[in-house]
């Protein structure tokens, strides 16, 4: 019998990264970013000059917001970042008290505004049952320093 030897001749070594699974991990985590990105609810982008309170506490972003309300310097009242009147406000707080009962608001009123224009906004939020809220503030120093 004579014996064959095979050759098997030797794959050349792999010189190029495969991408493929990079890509399909970033895909993935875009749309996660994207789906969780809608979820949130964005603080407006309004100028807003926060009142400093010692017992004021940085807001947790855990915690789950549905109105945004801010009123600036002139009075103006805005829900997530769109301008609206006190009728617009009460139509939309009990729009998504409706579908949540448990609606939250976060009011960011300007310092020189007056109070009694947040009292107006807080008692309509009050009428329409939101009832859990937050008045954001500046948290001021707490070390006793005068200020500059």
């Amino acid at each position: 019998m004579a014996r064959r030897s095979i050759e098997i001749e030797d794959e050349a070594p792999i010189t190029a990264i495969n991408v493929t699974p990079l890509v399909d991990v970033v895909l993935v985590l875009l749309i996660i970013l994207m789906v969780t990105a809608t979820a949130i609810v964005r603080q407006a982008d309004i100028p807003v000059e926060l009142p400093e309170a010692e017992t004021g506490d940085t807001l947790q972003k855990e915690q789950p917001t549905t109105l945004a309300v801010s009123i600036d310097h002139e009075g103006n009242i805005y829900l997530d970042a769109e301008k609206i009147e006190l009728e617009g406000l009460r139509l939309k707080a009990r729009e998504a008290r409706a579908n949540d009962p448990e609606t939250r608001a976060i009011l960011n009123a300007d310092a020189r505004i007056s109070h009694g224009q947040v009292v107006k906004v807080i008692d309509i939020l009050r009428q329409e049952s939101v009832i859990k809220f937050a008045i954001n503030v500046r948290p001021s120093d707490l070390s006793g320093a005068p200020k500059d």
